[in-house]
């Protein structure tokens, strides 16, 4: 579904951020893109839906080169939920979410509908429909994001640490939503995350990021027992128990 071949990105000062970047995303899966500060794990998400744009190497995106698609087609095939939502703060939860049908032209009562739809999917009342972003918890807006993210219905989901800026309960609770949700529509989705947890229970795979590069791509249960350097050190320094976590669901 999307393929990065020998991808790379240099800022316009001259400091590269990612190096020959070779990686396919399968359909339906969740690739986990996981490294510290500065590996290079949202610079390559932000390749994809063309928020930044390679200095070398392509991106193709369900077979298309991304650089010779239509940007705004291709990002309206593509659902972006960031760490700090991005709700828009003057729009109700409902406006907020039904936005990219509106811009699609889709009529009122199926926007409605799709409004509601959605907001039960990620275990929303509907009543909250009518209130406003400053209205909701954290956990609430992070849900609207992903509800937004799904509304007409793509392919692809791009999530950057969607989850980093929760306590660690409604963390958990979003994980377990999220497993359940991904089981149910199988979209392709690719999830940043430094959290080796996170990225053993909700990942078919990991990508292993350093420095800009890509060290190994592993699925959860393959990385437990990785010999590789970087990967024991993640094990060590997150401690024993995660094999209770590692999402059982892949291969």
């Amino acid at each position: 579904m999307i393929d990065f071949r020998g991808v790379a990105y240099t800022l316009p000062n001259g400091r590269p951020l990612l190096h020959d970047l070779n990686l396919q995303v399968q359909p339906g899966e969740t690739l986990i893109l996981l490294g510290r500060s500065g590996s290079g794990k949202t610079t390559t998400l932000k390749l994809v839906n063309r928020l930044l744009t390679p200095s070398a190497g392509e991106i193709r995106v369900n077979g298309a080169l991304a650089a010779e698609s239509d940007v705004i087609r291709l990002r309206r095939g593509i659902g972006y939920v960031i760490q700090d939502v991005g709700l828009f703060p003057h729009l109700t939860v409902e406006r907020n979410i039904g936005l990219l049908p509106r811009i699609e032209g889709w009529p009122a009562e199926r926007i409605r509908s799709r409004v509601e739809e959605l907001l039960q999917l990620v275990g929303l009342d509907p009543q909250i429909a009518s209130r406003y972003p400053h209205q909701l918890s954290g956990g609430q807006r992070q849900r609207v994001g992903v509800a937004r993210a799904l509304a007409a219905n793509p392919p692809i989901l791009l999530m950057d640490e969607p989850f980093g800026a929760l306590d660690a309960l409604t963390r958990d609770q979003l994980q377990r939503e999220f497993l359940s949700l991904q089981q149910r529509l199988q979209k392709t989705v690719v999830f940043v995350t430094h959290d080796l947890r996170e990225a053993l229970r909700l990942g078919s795979r990991i990508a292993l990021m350093e420095a800009g590069r890509l060290v190994t791509v592993l699925s959860p249960q393959d990385f437990l027992q990785s010999k590789d350097p970087l990967a024991t050190a993640y094990l060590q320094a997150f401690g024993g128990g995660l094999d209770s976590v590692v999402n059982r669901g892949t291969s």
